[in-house]
């Protein structure tokens, strides 16, 4: 063994985390599309535009960063991690200066919705699959870090647009976020690279002493047990974090009765609770494996909604203590998901395997909103969501427990 190789100094190339840093920085710059409630009012003023218009660019780039999400992963071996991500840099930017120029909210969707989620689905798997291959002997928390400027960006880049949009507009907002974008992003991932051979000679030294023999391709993957209780669990996941998520101020002010202002403060703590939920869930996954995770998670959203269903009008305790365990949660399915990929798949073909596990979230995403909408305008009772929340939890659990045997059967321990 290599001198000066431990567990407790694992590997001679300290400036890893500088990748770690540099990711948080481009998943905060690419996560600003989660900001779009910021600008929803004033685009619903200027395009003269309803709610559910008004919504058409936000659900559009979430569609499309799935979706080129799955796209583009089977690529990413192919060329540098700068030169994907300068890709979607581009993408992000162009979209964001283009929807300063937007003439009405169908152009906008274009703008908004296609081409800043293609960029973000572009760039969004890069800074994972560098981490992940650096931190061979923590990928969960490595990833989990990075994640956390996605999940935090909305605490940061709401409250910078919204000082911009009382200086300059919502217009002028979009073209200096755009032209900042443009710049930032490339710049952060100039240090990214992929380990060489070299290098990953002290990384499986540092880990386990021996290679990853559990590499299995897309096409095998998809056609595994393992695979479809994954997809299926991060789609129960995804599902019921971006349906509460979305109805976090409908149910605190219309179900609990509390004042909109009041409900509207609690928005950055949520946020807080959503990033740091990706690390925490990352290194659970790395410790205490896959299942458990989720299970941790199923019991957390489940005790979530008993509080609420128990709770009485007005209680802004309960309501903020269910509703933060909800956004930790999203966070959390967001670091279980990639990191069950690579423990359960490898990480030779990391990229293109979690491509196709991120499609859970689009659909979770889909059916999540049609459900609890149609739920709400047939029974008129929030108590149903929550109802339909524990049911959807339960399921989970069981669809946890095939991970287990399928990966049994295969040799591996989750």
């Amino acid at each position: 063994m290599n001198q000066g190789l431990s567990k407790s100094n694992p590997i001679k190339h300290p400036q890893r985390w500088m990748f770690v840093f540099g990711g948080i920085i481009i998943m905060m710059c690419l996560g600003t599309v989660y900001s779009w409630s910021t600008f929803r009012l004033h685009i619903e003023k200027i395009f003269n535009a309803g709610a559910t218009l008004s919504g058409l660019p936000y659900m559009t780039s979430l569609a499309f960063y799935a979706f080129f999400m799955f796209l583009i992963g089977k690529y990413l071996d192919r060329y540098t991690p700068r030169q994907v991500i300068s890709a979607g840099a581009f993408l992000v930017a162009l979209g964001w200066i283009l929807s300063a120029y937007a003439p009405n909210i169908y152009i906008l969707t274009i703008t908004y919705g296609v081409i800043i989620g293609t960029g973000v689905g572009i760039a969004y798997g890069v800074p994972m699959t560098v981490v992940a291959r650096w931190f061979p002997e923590k990928k969960g928390l490595a990833v989990g870090l990075v994640l956390i400027g996605f999940g935090l960006s909305p605490l940061i880049t709401a409250p910078l647009a919204g000082n911009l949009i009382e200086a300059y507009g919502v217009m002028k907002t979009f073209l200096i976020l755009g032209i900042s974008f443009g710049i930032i992003i490339p710049i952060a991932s100039c240090p990214l690279k992929y380990p060489t051979d070299a290098d990953n000679k002290y990384l499986e030294t540092a880990s386990t002493g021996k290679e990853d023999i559990h590499d299995m391709d897309t096409a095998k993957m998809v056609k595994s047990a393992g695979f479809k209780a994954l997809y299926f669990n991060f789609l129960i996941g995804a599902m019921i974090g971006l349906m509460l998520v979305g109805m976090t101020s409908n149910v605190g002010v219309e179900f609990m009765k509390i004042p909109q202002k009041t409900v509207a403060l609690f928005i950055p703590l949520f946020a807080v609770f959503n990033g740091i939920g990706r690390p925490i869930f990352g290194w659970l996954t790395d410790k205490i494996s896959s299942k458990k995770a989720m299970l941790i998670s199923y019991g957390l959203i489940i005790i979530g909604a008993v509080l609420i269903l128990t709770a009485n009008k007005g209680n802004l305790f309960l309501f903020s203590i269910s509703f933060s365990i909800f956004w930790f949660n999203l966070g959390g399915w967001l670091a279980i998901a990639p990191n069950s990929t690579m423990i359960m798949f490898g990480t030779k073909h990391y990229s293109q395997n979690y491509g196709v596990v991120f499609t859970a979230y689009g659909v979770g995403a889909i059916i999540g909103v049609l459900a609890s909408g149609m739920l709400m305008d047939v029974l008129q009772d929030y108590r149903i969501i929550f109802y339909f929340v524990i049911t959807l939890c339960s399921v989970g659990i069981l669809l946890s427990r095939k991970i287990i045997k399928a990966d049994s059967t295969e040799g591996r321990s989750l």
